[in-house]
């Protein structure tokens, strides 16, 4: 049963042992925010610590499944530097950054793939940025047909999101291309870079989802733990965790140059310019 209202950014429920977790913020396509973020954790450990549950699904409420990160001047005002502080900006701005981001970013995409138990993206609409975070925590992603990929991350002077597993979900060169060009693909092209397990017709993505759901709800659950753990530590074993903590730094890198440069970070050319895009992209039909 669902335990929330509708101004909650998450809501939790569940069917069998399936946990469902939905994003909940659709007037701003579910973008994320502090609470959002916070909030999606404790659904995720208190999915983890239920022991009648088995899989988690993770999906977005109305029309997409996230946005990316809320870049909204309200979500924005924890990173705000006052001009008259300015020539303290490495002091004052990179030690609040860099603690916010890895735990918010960095650190939450790496405990949520961690969880001892199989979890699931079902994507629907606009996956774009810190949406493929979410999504690349997860065990398996499915999408419906209608579902777009994007990170244009490099428009704001940084090198993809914060957790930049791109490579390892597309391959070398295709995440170049992703990244360097910033334009979204569809679903079709996701599945066959190898970034999804399944792609269903919108009509069938939640019934076939539980139904995957379901079927690995059946298995051992220490049998499952320990699989997803030995896949876990091949990926470590073949440099996930030591590039992806390179490239956060990277990440923090740009970040402190773009507001060395500008008079207010991450703004201007930014987040409006990028939404922009979106919105343009969207009436001309180019984004479900």
């Amino acid at each position: 049963m669902s335990e929330a209202n509708g101004t909650e950014p998450i809501l939790y429920e569940t069917r069998g042992r399936v946990a469902i977790i939905t994003l909940n913020r659709p007037e701003r396509a579910n973008a994320q925010d502090s609470a959002l973020l916070y909030a999606l954790d404790d659904a995720f450990q208190r999915f983890s610590q239920d022991d009648d549950l088995g899989v988690a699904i993770l999906r977005g409420a109305g029309k997409h499944f996230s946005s990316g990160h809320d870049l909204s001047p309200e979500a924005m005002e924890d990173y705000e530097v006052p001009y008259e502080r300015r020539s303290l900006w490495w002091a004052t701005a990179s030690d609040n950054w860099l603690s916010r981001e890895s735990e918010l970013y960095l650190g939450f995409s790496r405990r949520w793939r961690e969880l001892p138990k199989p979890t699931i993206a079902m994507v629907h609409g606009a996956c774009i940025a810190a949406g493929l975070m979410l999504a690349w925590s997860c065990d398996f992603i499915v999408a419906s047909e209608d579902a777009t990929f994007a990170d244009p991350v490099i428009r704001m002077g940084a090198p993809g999101v914060e957790l930049l597993a791109h490579p390892w979900e597309m391959g070398f060169r295709q995440a170049k291309e992703f990244l360097y060009l910033g334009t979204p693909i569809d679903a079709a092209r996701a599945h066959e870079l190898g970034m999804l397990n399944h792609v269903w017709p919108r009509e069938e993505l939640e019934p076939r989802t539980l139904e995957l759901a379901a079927k690995i709800a059946e298995r051992g659950r220490y049998a499952l733990a320990l699989t997803k753990m030995a896949i876990n530590q091949s990926e470590d074993a073949a440099g996930f965790r030591v590039a992806t903590d390179g490239a956060f730094a990277l990440h923090q890198l740009a970040h402190m140059q773009n507001l060395h440069e500008s008079e207010t970070p991450n703004r201007g050319m930014t987040a409006a310019a990028t939404r922009e895009e979106m919105r343009a992209d969207e009436e001309a039909g180019k984004t479900p």
